[in-house]
């Protein structure tokens, strides 16, 4: 299921500083404060979405796994708080809670005038591909649920011949104020929730909302060489903005699965291929298979190692126009049985060339280099 942004749901940007993100936070909590709003279930749930988004982006740890992994990197986090801990509006100001009193009582921090045509929100889905179809790039399918502008009223809000009347609380701003003494706290609008305006006939399939939610089925393009934990950003594939606005955009996040015979480093892959002592020893030619399935030859050179490594140029990921190279590591592998013969071959060979009973240790770094 689609989840929203943690930093579209404060309204700040990825690269703001952590009091930015304190006081978006406390903008938005004092806005959808259950205390304010009794019986609201939309600013209910509008609250837990922030408190939730605040404990991962105020919260550096949590905030460094989230920008780097998303919502898997912050899972068992402790993410999210429960509204009710929250026992009023003290609760919220907090630290510095003061200055933003006077910043409402002296006209600071202007409020967003209600009916301005707004993005709507965006929306990420994580999806799982195979291995190979990150390598070189493939087409999926996916369905997920967005809010669609009304068809009906065309994301208005009111029904065919009807209208909008400026909110007669708080006169078109969408704010009332409060004052006691000497200060003065300006809040939402409590009767047209901010917007500014009442719809007195609304639409009948939407509401009055002027979107609806539906689920929709979209061909998304993942690109060749994309990284795990990289999405693909599809614009204009959110939700429906409000009062007609533009939609947001859809992230899709990838998360690639391993393969059973492939490991990847930057552009270029790696695999293991066993050949025996004789191969080794000997050389020889050897049919690997790629990760397309194609047979390459590869030619083993006399003598070689346990443990080297054989490169094979344009053979992995690609990269534009040009492609990383397949590297193959050699193991060799010894037999565990023995026939006669081959035993009788391998103590003739052990004869002419000699064994060392006594070998001199060497550090374990150096043994990929014999």
């Amino acid at each position: 299921m689609a989840k929203k942004d943690y930093y579209e749901v404060l309204g700040v940007q990825k690269n703001s500083s952590k009091d930015d993100i304190k006081k978006a936070y406390r903008k938005l909590a004092l806005q959808y404060h259950p205390d304010k709003n009794p019986g609201d279930k939309h600013a209910e749930e509008r609250f837990k979405e922030t408190a939730e988004a605040f404990s991962i982006l105020g919260d550096d740890q949590k905030r460094a796994a989230y920008d780097q992994f998303g919502f898997a990197g912050v899972e068992g986090m402790g993410g999210g708080q429960d509204w009710s801990t929250f026992r009023g509006f003290e609760d919220i100001f907090g630290e510095g809670g003061f200055s933003s009193i006077f910043e409402n009582f002296f006209g600071g921090g202007g409020f967003r005038r209600s009916g301005n045509v707004r993005q709507g929100a965006n929306l990420r889905y994580d999806v799982e591909i195979p291995f190979k179809d990150a390598v070189f790039g493939t087409k999926i399918e996916i369905q997920y649920s967005h809010n669609e502008s009304c068809v009906t009223c065309k994301g208005a809000g009111t029904a065919d011949g009807g209208g909008k009347k400026t909110c007669p609380l708080c006169r078109g701003s969408g704010q009332v104020r409060h004052s006691q003494g000497f200060f003065s706290v300006a809040t939402t609008c409590h009767q047209c929730h901010g917007e500014g305006y009442i719809i007195e006939k609304p639409c009948n399939d939407c509401g009055g909302s002027g979107t609806q939610k539906k689920r929709q089925k979209i061909m998304v393009t993942i690109p060749a060489g994309v990284e795990n934990g990289k999405r693909v950003v599809i614009p204009r594939q959110g939700d429906a903005g409000p009062n007609g606005g533009p939609a947001g955009d859809l992230f899709v996040f990838i998360r690639i699965k391993p393969h059973e015979c492939f490991e990847r480093q930057g552009y270029d892959l790696y695999c293991a291929v066993p050949i025996s002592i004789s191969q080794a020893a000997l050389g020889a030619d050897i049919q690997v298979t790629t990760l397309e399935n194609k047979k390459i030859k590869v030619k083993v050179p006399a003598g070689i190692q346990n443990g080297k490594m054989l490169r094979i140029r344009d053979e992995g990921v690609p990269s534009g126009s040009q492609r990383g190279s397949l590297y193959i590591k050699l193991i060799v592998k010894i037999p565990e049985k023995l026939s006669r013969r081959g035993k009788e071959l391998l103590e003739e060979l052990a004869k002419i060339e000699g064994q060392d009973d006594s070998p001199k240790p060497i550090l374990l770094s150096q043994f990929a280099d014999l």
